[in-house]
């Protein structure tokens, strides 16, 4: 069985305040006569679900495209953790026991997509140095950031950056049942950038 993740990406979906919405030029188009579609796309790289760069979070740090894909392929555990909205995920909302490098977490703090809220919840920065301790390589969420969004210092993001460790934002993990499935999403090999959009989902694994 395989979950998708991701939220539907349209000129409807919300963006972080500031950030370039979704938009798209038809530059051609059959039903006008010419040969083929075509269309341009208009974005933040920050669209919904999307894995951040180091360097969107650290002076010259890796862009996405230097990552490594590994990161965002493979065993990831759903952890559904109870949060106030504007508070940050700690340690004593995870399981003792990870069973995966890859932990998504649903907070259920940002539930429709297409309305930006300033009061989703994000983690902890010791959750983040917690999770690395146990072996865990990326940290996913169902919120735009993993940090709060009138945080500045991004103290969370900044023990990413410590720890080498990937972010994947913008989850849509209401659905999903806590387990562990195999992750995949890729992000696009852009150069230079300090983001990238994913078509994330997960997949059931064998009995």
């Amino acid at each position: 069985m395989i979950y998708d993740i991701s939220p539907v990406l349209s000129s409807s979906l919300a963006v972080w305040p500031g950030d370039t919405p979704l938009s798209r030029e038809v530059l051609c188009d059959l039903k006008q006569g010419a040969s083929v579609t075509l269309s341009t796309l208009r974005c933040t790289v920050h669209t919904g679900a999307h894995a951040d760069a180091p360097n969107h979070y650290g002076i010259d740090a890796g862009s996405i495209d230097e990552r490594p894909l590994e990161l965002y392929l493979g065993p990831a555990q759903v952890v559904h953790v109870s949060v106030d909205r504007n508070t940050r995920v700690g340690l004593a909302a995870v399981p003792e026991k990870i069973d995966a490098p890859r932990v998504l977490l649903a907070t259920g703090t940002y539930s429709d997509p297409n309305c930006f809220t300033e009061d989703f919840a994000g983690l902890e920065p010791a959750l983040v140095d917690a999770l690395h301790d146990r072996g865990v390589r990326l940290v996913g969420i169902d919120t735009p950031s993993v940090d709060l969004f009138a945080s500045k210092d991004l103290p969370a993001h900044q023990r990413f950056l410590a720890n080498d460790m990937a972010i994947l934002e913008g989850l849509v993990l209401t659905d999903v049942p806590e387990g562990v499935y195999e992750l995949i999403a890729l992000p696009l090999r852009l150069a230079g950038f300090d983001a990238s959009p994913v078509r994330a989902v997960l997949r059931t694994l064998p009995a």
